[in-house]
């Protein structure tokens, strides 16, 4: 959790419910909430000029929404849509802003979740750059390993379809499910009821 819910509570944030296909916000528009995830999941992505989904992150409980851009004037440069029955918080930008100013150590950790999402934004940049799917998906499969603290081999449930795979990775569905069978037949994935497990 990136916020204490009790102090976002605190400071004004109420809790609102959204049903799945809920836009939170769009491409263009200006940021004017603090929204951090109580249950669910939201996507965020974009769209090519030929309608191809693009997908920046899948985030899920505890974690915050496009908060970056609530620190200058930029519109946001991407789609916040609600994939799962969701729970959020949501503060006033002014609020949450004037909640930082007087918390210094609600900023560093802050700070620490900015930092951990520039890593990811960093070795999915590297990565996708690749012309391997193996390592665009191992890459993926290495992150979300990582951030559970998680490191038993063939323990951790990736929490994503294969269409999820293919538009976090840029790739096509079908190059995602192949890979993922090649994967499994060099040990480097076990199958189970169609879930994946690395």
């Amino acid at each position: 959790m990136v916020i204490d819910e009790d102090l976002l509570l605190k400071n004004g944030a109420t809790y609102e419910n959204y049903e799945p296909g809920t836009i939170l916000f769009q491409e263009g528009d200006s940021p004017h909430y603090y929204f951090q995830i109580v249950s669910g999941k939201v996507e965020l992505n974009n769209y090519h000029e030929d309608g191809k989904e693009f997908t920046f992150n899948i985030l899920s409980d505890g974690q915050s929404i496009g908060e970056s851009l609530l620190f200058g004037e930029k519109t946001y440069p991407m789609n916040a849509v609600v994939k799962t029955d969701c729970c959020l918080l949501k503060l006033p930008k002014s609020r949450f802003l004037k909640l930082l100013s007087e918390n210094q150590e609600i900023v560093f950790n802050l700070f620490r979740h900015l930092s951990d999402r520039l890593f990811y934004k960093y070795i999915m940049l590297f990565n996708n750059s690749s012309a391997d799917p193996v390592s665009k998906i191992k890459s993926l499969m290495d992150y979300y390993k990582e951030s559970s603290m998680d490191s038993q081999r063939f323990t951790y449930h990736i929490p994503l379809t294969r269409q999820q795979i293919a538009n976090l990775t840029g790739l096509r569905v079908e190059t995602v499910i192949r890979t993922i069978k090649r994967m499994e037949k060099k040990n480097m994935v076990k199958i189970h009821n169609r879930q994946i497990y690395y």
